[in-house]
């Protein structure tokens, strides 16, 4: 049955806006359809900026509506309608003084899914919420319902004139981007091991399995709190599919807007990252083979599949080019699903060493997760030696790209010193 798929990611326009949300959409348009929705054929809507609460409804209906799993990724802040002390998903116009006529009522996201049938649905979530939002969670829930599974993070407000970047979600994007989509619960857990690996503490972190119960909103310490189950029906391994991406019925009355109110696309066409005409004739999409393989425990053959591809990369556009770089990402990732951290750690120290070299900066975002990445995959090598072996490097990197860990250079230093001595 086909899937539907809804990539929601809303912020004011302004000094008002707390995250960049609409930066994570392409990074999420760029995972094949299928893994988003994990089924055969899908149906993908995005929603950049919104401007209007009924326009959103009204995609957000439509989406709920579907027979098949439903997906939402949602990207945005939580502000509080003063008056009703209701949480609202800001919208474009969205101002602390008007939420209640701009923003989304988190309840209508409730109501709508209310009828979707048991395990059917999930939520993902990334958002950051402005002070009366964070207080008011301090002693409320903030679910969609018993029976959905919900996963995320909710950040506390930025600094003061600080717009934060969706990284929870752009991390989730990333993951999926290498056409694997593990169930939800392990995708969620790498997710958060991952941004917590890059300093960001202090985030509540949503969980509900859908089977029953609210779900549970506590402080993350950087561990993640994954439910026991709950894995909507539907959602494992997806394949590669056209994308139809259709614009919100009620947009053609709202004014228009810089960054849109949905992106459109005729049926047929592809989207960046899924496959186009050549895929029909005979030329598959590599992500769909390459899940493929790891869902049937093939690693070395996924790896050499990736391999390939980040080979004809290299000879095409050069070390520093994006498409090379992403399939040396790819790699990476396949290394950690093979549960190889050795390779996965010396693939995440190529990839940052590529960027550098490419003349990406030491603080830029990709730099710095890559080594991050690098950092936490070889805390998991479980062979002293070899984390010996690979500690010099790491630790000569991490002199370079200190990332925004605090004191993460002199932890691989001291477990540097701890591994030399059972030499």
């Amino acid at each position: 049955m086909p899937g539907a798929v809804l990539l929601l990611a809303a912020s004011p326009v302004g000094k008002g806006r707390l995250v960049d949300a609409a930066s994570v959409l392409p990074v999420l348009a760029a995972v094949p359809p299928g893994v988003l929705a994990g089924t055969d054929t899908a149906n993908v809507v995005e929603l950049a900026d919104p401007l209007e609460p009924q326009a959103v409804l009204t995609r957000l209906r439509a989406a709920a509506t579907a027979p098949g799993p439903l997906t939402l990724f949602v990207t945005g802040q939580l502000q509080l309608d003063r008056r009703a002390h209701q949480p609202h998903l800001a919208l474009a116009r969205t101002t602390p003084a008007s939420v209640r006529y701009t923003a989304l009522p988190w309840q209508w996201l409730r109501e709508e899914l209310r009828l979707r049938a048991p395990g059917t649905t999930a939520v993902v979530v990334d958002l950051h919420a402005d002070p009366e939002s964070w207080a008011w969670l301090r002693g409320h829930t903030l679910d969609c319902g018993h029976h959905i599974a919900l996963y995320g993070r909710i950040a506390p407000p930025p600094g003061r004139r600080a717009v934060a970047a969706p990284t929870y979600m752009r991390t989730v994007a990333t993951i999926l981007r290498s056409g694997v989509r593990p169930p939800l619960d392990q995708l969620h857990q790498l997710a958060l091991s991952r941004i917590a690996g890059e300093g960001e503490v202090g985030d509540l972190v949503l969980t509900a399995g859908g089977a029953g119960g609210m779900p549970g909103a506590g402080p993350s310490g950087g561990v993640p709190v994954v439910p026991s189950g709950g894995v909507p029906a539907g959602h494992a391994l997806g394949h590669p599919v056209r994308r139809t991406v259709v614009p919100p019925a009620a947009a053609a009355t709202a004014p228009a807007h810089p960054h849109g109110q949905a992106v459109a696309r005729p049926a047929g066409v592809a989207a960046a990252g899924e496959p186009g005409p050549e895929a029909e004739a005979g030329c598959p999409d590599p992500h769909a083979a390459i899940a493929a393989a790891v869902q049937a425990g093939r690693h070395t053959e996924a790896d050499a599949l990736a391999a390939r591809r980040e080979q004809a990369a290299l000879t095409a556009g050069g070390p520093g080019s994006d498409e090379a770089l992403h399939w040396m990402e790819v790699r990476a990732d396949l290394a950690m699903f093979a549960g190889d951290a050795e390779r996965s750690c010396r693939t995440w120290l190529a990839v940052a060493d590529a960027r550098l070299t490419a003349g990406q900066p030491a603080d830029a975002p990709p730099v710095e997760a890559a080594v991050d990445r690098a950092h936490h995959q070889w805390g998991r090598i479980p062979d002293p030696a070899r984390a010996r072996a690979l500690g010099p490097a790491l630790a000569d990197l991490r002199g370079r790209v200190p990332g925004r860990r605090q004191g993460a250079l002199d932890h691989v230093r001291r477990q540097l010193r701890q591994l030399q001595t059972q030499a």
